[in-house]
């Protein structure tokens, strides 16, 4: 009885898989592959051939899908499955893109396209800083002990608008404090965001890095406290958003644990994560 219970829950497992591969687009061999619509939003902005030499011959949309593959699924770079290449192929163009700005590029101009979708201006006005501190998996590199929420490896601090698009990320060891993890990743962006005059913050972020924030930066900082006897988990205005968003882009399984040895690769997933949501809002697979 119970062997036949199995077997037909694995049927149906099996069955709803085949329905679930009969829905995606013919170019899809995996549901993280891009159709054609959203290829076309990305390719025109991917760095290729920079040197002397004969132009590549690299497909380089099965390099984008691999990397979106490993992201999702969380599998190691030689698990790749061989449709997309040799994985060291895939993993140069991978460190390609995370050296000279390429997820960051994209992640923009995908950004201030979905705003203008939803009627916004490109530029925001306003923006919500939070940070998240995440367990390292086995591998070697800098890390920390967070006191606060008793965890050894990283902090990743996230920069969101008010649509809960990312604007930034920036990775530290986890005891660097949210403060000074927020001045690294502010510094300089008033050149670039050049509307935004208001941040949200949480009570974790000090009078100092307020002070600081209006020194170096311009922006005018309020900090977002909690309701007076509050007991237990409450929603608290704008700070949601930026729970949200790090709720969407540390869904992926390679964002479960901090598993890179740079700090810089660690920030690049934070960006192709995003990355693949915007354009599954700009141009849905179904």
């Amino acid at each position: 009885m119970a062997n036949g219970m199995r077997l037909a829950r694995a049927s149906g497992i099996l069955a709803g898989g085949d329905l679930a591969m009969a829905r995606l687009a013919p170019e899809q061999r995996y549901p993280t592959d891009l159709t054609d619509a959203q290829w076309a939003l990305v390719q025109p902005h991917l760095t290729t051939h920079t040197g002397p030499g004969a132009p590549t011959t690299v497909d380089l949309r099965q390099m984008v899908n691999g990397i979106l593959y490993l992201t999702r699924t969380g599998c190691q770079w030689r698990m790749l499955p061989r449709d997309y290449g040799y994985w060291g192929t895939v993993r140069y163009y991978y460190d390609k893109w995370t050296a000279d700005g390429t997820w960051v590029r994209i992640n923009d101009l995908l950004r201030e396209r979905a705003r203008q979708g939803a009627g916004r201006n490109p530029q925001p006005s306003a923006a919500i800083l939070d940070s998240q501190s995440v367990k390292m998996g086995h591998v070697a590199g800098e890390r920390g002990f967070d006191a606060a929420k008793k965890v050894t490896g990283r902090k990743r601090h996230v920069l969101v608008d008010t649509l809960g698009f990312l604007l930034r990320a920036f990775v530290t060891p986890a005891d660097v404090s949210d403060g000074a993890g927020g001045m690294g990743l502010l510094l300089g962006l008033s050149l670039l965001f050049i509307r935004l005059r208001l941040l949200w913050v949480d009570q974790g972020y000090k009078e100092g890095f307020v002070a600081w924030v209006a020194e170096h930066v311009g922006w005018t900082v309020e900090i977002v406290k909690g309701l007076a006897g509050q007991h237990g988990f409450v929603v608290q205005p704008k700070r949601w958003i930026v729970e949200r968003s790090i709720g969407w882009y540390t869904r992926p399984r390679r964002l479960s644990k901090d598993y890179e040895y740079w700090e810089e690769n660690s920030a690049s997933y934070l960006y192709i994560a995003p990355i693949h949501v915007l354009l599954q809002r700009l141009a849905p697979a179904h």
